[in-house]
């Protein structure tokens, strides 16, 4: 039976087991102590929690070249600039693509790259809204640098927004990833930047839809045959 309801729902991920488990106690200790009315309002948040923290399979498009975008969500900015000291990058001009996560986004976020995690540094900051461009300096952040296999860098960043109160990875330097797999996620709605490499331009627009592990954010190889799925 239980295999029968997990095949139906979207799962949950165990990062939002606690908050869940947390909302759904409360929810029972307002149906006992107070009105009906509070309880269903418990009902309603337990729901909606469960609905934050799902964890959708992904197909991922797999072919040498491509960047997947890392976040489901609104990419918000797409700018070119020089990238910040965290990420240890050159100081060479690169594409930024800031994509938006509200609080009803997937927030699990997945590799844009095969690549190592050749950097790994975490910036305390303030909560501003992640929107703003000075989210990107003066945020809490989480910053990851990919190395691919020929040597081409591409930078990650996960930044916590006004609501967002805490970022969590899943990987440690020098861990190898592939492309669409999981890295980490954000609570409560926030923002990633990926930086492309130097020269390389998107395929997405501001204010398209993104979803993670499955758009493809630029072509660094536009010429070579379509990309092979991958589940994960």
């Amino acid at each position: 039976m239980w295999k029968s309801i997990t095949s139906v729902l979207v799962p949950i991920h165990p990062e939002g087991r606690k908050f869940v488990a947390a909302f759904a106690g409360v929810t029972l200790l307002l149906f006992l102590f107070l009105p009906d009315f509070f309880g269903w309002i418990g009902v309603i948040l337990t729901l909606w929690c469960a609905y934050f923290f799902r964890d959708p399979e992904r197909t991922t498009p797999v072919r040498a070249g491509l960047v997947i975008a890392p976040a489901d969500g609104r990419v918000s900015d797409i700018r070119e600039m020089t990238p910040p000291p965290e990420l240890d990058l050159d100081d060479t001009p690169r594409i930024r693509v800031s994509i938006f996560m509200n609080v009803f986004d997937v927030h699990v976020n997945r590799a844009p790259v095969d690549g190592r995690i050749a950097g790994l540094t975490y910036i305390p900051g303030k909560f501003l809204n992640a929107e703003l461009d000075k989210a990107s300096t003066d945020n809490e952040r989480q910053a990851f640098t990919l190395e691919m296999e020929d040597g081409t860098r591409i930078g990650v960043v996960q930044i916590a927004g006004l609501v967002a109160r805490r970022i969590v990875r899943f990987v440690e330097r020098d861990d190898r990833l592939l492309a669409g797999q999981r890295f980490g996620l954000i609570r409560f709605g926030s923002r990633l930047d990926v930086w492309l490499p130097p020269g390389v331009q998107p395929s997405v627009l501001v204010g398209q839809r993104t979803y993670a592990g499955e758009t493809v954010v630029a072509d660094m190889k536009c010429d070579l045959p379509p990309p092979e799925p991958r589940r994960s």
